[in-house]
């Protein structure tokens, strides 16, 4: 290439380029870095450029673009109308008042047969409470001498009620002054109305309870027995006296008093049982005594 200016009066060469490289290429070649083409004069080949053929092809859109689009929104479209209709399902119930009561599961009753109504909740009749069953003492008999727990303030559920002395059958029990809560059954006659067997306990609604009156022993009598590994002992025999009361045995409840049943010791008895350690033994009530009582209580 050349650097001078045309000579004066000439046109300049339309192949140079004015102050710059070499002349452009002629029409219809291919420009520099095409295949078949030589680097052109006062430049250096450029290389690590990959050549280029053909025509170049604008890159073809996808269309996953627009399908996830559209299944986007179709989802969008379906929760859409789903969350109406529940709405709609929700606010349904604000606009009316049912005017039909529903029935409660654990207190209403339910229609009647035959009737096309809701039955109107009527208030339950609540049966009588059992005569101290909030007792907290209160126990259930299994056995005759768990009749005996009257005497200790139990009731016993299971008993007969008290209707009146005329009716009543009863059961009487002492107990023993070393050891008061211990209560021992008093046998009455078989041929007595009041009587009642073993095991008709329940039938039984009178219960009589005697109690040692303090203060009331007697001087002791001395009785001497063998005792059951053969040596011999001798037991201190005392009369007391002993308070009867009447109690109703299904509340515990007190309904009479019986008076003063004596306990005599005047004679010793065949069989004695007596406390090893104080060789003392006291006398049972009077049968006699207790009949009488029970008969003037329960006539």
């Amino acid at each position: 290439m050349s650097n001078s200016h045309p000579p004066y009066g000439e046109q300049p060469d339309p192949n140079v380029t004015p102050w710059s490289g070499p002349p452009a290429p002629p029409a219809g070649y291919p420009a520099y870095g095409q295949p078949g083409q030589a680097p052109q004069y006062g430049q250096a080949p450029q290389y690590g450029q990959a050549p280029q053929f053909g025509v170049p092809v604008p890159p073809q859109k996808s269309n996953r673009g627009l399908v996830i689009g559209l299944i986007v929104g179709a989802v969008v479209l379906i929760l859409a109308l789903c969350g109406a209709g529940i709405g709609l399902a929700l606010v349904g119930n604000d606009d009316e008042t049912d005017p039909t009561p529903t029935p409660n599961a654990t207190t209403d009753r339910g229609p009647g047969p035959g009737t096309g109504t809701s039955a109107v909740p009527q208030p339950s009749e609540s049966s009588p409470e059992q005569p101290n069953s909030n007792n907290n003492n209160a126990v259930t008999a299994r056995y005759s001498s768990d009749m005996s727990s009257v005497c200790d303030g139990s009731p016993i559920l299971n008993a007969a009620t008290y209707s009146g002395p005329a009716t009543a059958k009863a059961y009487v029990f002492s107990n023993n002054p070393e050891r008061p809560t211990l209560w021992s059954s008093k046998l009455v006659g078989s041929d007595k109305r009041y009587y009642a067997k073993s095991a008709d306990f329940t039938t039984v609604s009178v219960v009589g309870c005697m109690s040692m009156v303090p203060g009331s022993e007697g001087a002791p009598k001395k009785c001497d027995y063998k005792a059951s590994d053969g040596k011999s002992v001798s037991v201190s025999y005392i009369s007391s006296r002993y308070q009867l009361t009447f109690f109703a045995a299904k509340t515990a409840e007190k309904i009479g008093d019986g008076g003063v049943v004596s306990a005599p010791a005047t004679r010793c008895p065949s069989f004695i049982s007596y406390n090893k350690t104080t060789m003392k033994a006291y006398a049972a009530p009077d049968s006699g005594t207790i009949e009488a009582a029970l008969d003037k209580f329960l006539s």
